[in-house]
């Protein structure tokens, strides 16, 4: 799907992650470069300008979460998709308030790697926030308010369960991306949360009644089985 032209900065202290990785982007049809950390990622960024970074949280010198916020106080918007060992919701939550356009948990498969860097780059815009750092997001008659935590449709309020919000928060800042429950599992619940993905379904289900959405004919959430779903409204951002 993507041209070689698309350029990739590979962000890790770790010489095998890096080879492995770079090996199976190259082959993916991406042009990469690499550095070892947060400090020579932004030297690179600046000088060459790359499509998107995939970047290591944990790394000497200066890193990721720190690279990343330096970058954004530059208004630069490359797109960046951190890569990280922590679990906690929290922690990523904060990651994306901070600028971060996706994150992903190591260890990971390097297919999916892919498909979130290919999903990133639909979304970017190239001097603009992501979605994932913006504190409102409108689509159609639907408006998400992060620091409130209030969603209004047709300037009715809704009422939703504390999952509810943050599962229509998660498919609302990646439009058009299928999202597997598992994936929904780990972004909402936390990876070591003692539930099934049965509870994913239960609460898109809640989500679906208070958005007045037909699973057959949707609006906003589409089913695609067995792979998960998709939020199908264009989602502009503001504030």
């Amino acid at each position: 799907m993507q041209p070689p032209s698309y350029k990739v900065l590979l962000v890790d202290d770790e010489d095998a992650i890096l080879e492995n990785l770079r090996a199976f982007l190259e082959r993916s049809g991406f042009q990469v470069f690499t550095a070892p950390n947060g400090h020579q990622a932004l030297n690179a960024i600046r000088q060459s300008r790359p499509d998107v970074v995939i970047m290591d949280v944990l790394m000497p010198v200066l890193d990721g979460r720190e690279a990343l916020r330096q970058l954004r106080a530059e208004a630069n918007w490359t797109p960046v998709i951190l890569l990280t060992q922590i679990g906690e919701s929290t922690e990523r939550a904060m990651a994306l308030e901070e600028g971060a356009d996706d994150y992903l948990n190591k260890p990971f498969n390097p297919h999916e790697l892919v498909a979130r860097i290919k999903a990133v780059l639909r979304r970017a815009r190239r001097d603009a926030p992501p979605l994932s750092a913006a504190w409102q997001l409108h689509a159609g008659e639907l408006t998400l308010d992060r620091r409130g935590k209030r969603v209004h449709l047709g300037g009715q309020l809704l009422t939703l369960t504390p999952k509810a919000f943050a599962l229509l928060e998660y498919l609302i800042t990646h439009p058009d991306e299928i999202i597997s429950r598992e994936r929904l599992l780990d972004a909402v619940w936390g990876w070591e949360y003692p539930t099934g993905t049965r509870a994913v379904d239960t609460r898109i289900a809640e989500l679906r009644a208070a958005l007045g959405d037909d699973a057959a004919d949707p609006d906003y959430i589409e089913t695609l089985p067995g792979q998960g779903y998709r939020f199908l409204p264009e989602v502009r951002a503001a504030g």
